[in-house]
């Protein structure tokens, strides 16, 4: 780790972005490349919050997309020029209903959690 600590925060964050984006090497390589910057990460705090914007913004890329996919398939008959406004509501519907069911089924497995918390208090009591 000697050598590492030398490296510049720009330089770290450049290879945890290749961490995730290289395809190159075997999965076993690119996950203990990406546990060591993970490793890393934990040690240095600016480098953390780095990590947590990115993640953060993965993330949110990933939920565009399946949003994306899922709303398209299901409002857009045919593409044109123009959205016409059935398809426009279509989508906004579908949209508010992803986000409806996604806090739902968040909330449901929070009420989850906790109700198995307090069994298992009461089973220690």
């Amino acid at each position: 780790m000697g050598v590492t600590r030398w490296r510049s925060l720009a330089e770290r964050r450049t290879e945890l972005a290749s961490c995730q984006l290289s395809t190159s090497e075997s999965i076993e390589g690119r996950l203990s490349r990406c546990i060591q910057y993970t490793m890393e990460a934990a040690a240095d705090p600016e480098l953390q919050r780095f990590v947590e914007a990115e993640t953060q913004k993965q993330r949110f890329q990933t939920l565009v997309h399946q949003l994306t996919e899922l709303c398209w398939e299901k409002c857009m008959e045919k593409p044109g020029p123009k959205m016409d406004a059935r398809s426009e509501g279509c989508f906004v519907n579908c949209v508010e209903r992803f986000i409806d069911t996604s806090q739902f089924i968040l909330n449901r497995l929070e009420q989850t959690q906790k109700s198995r918390a307090s069994f298992s208090e009461n089973l220690s009591d």
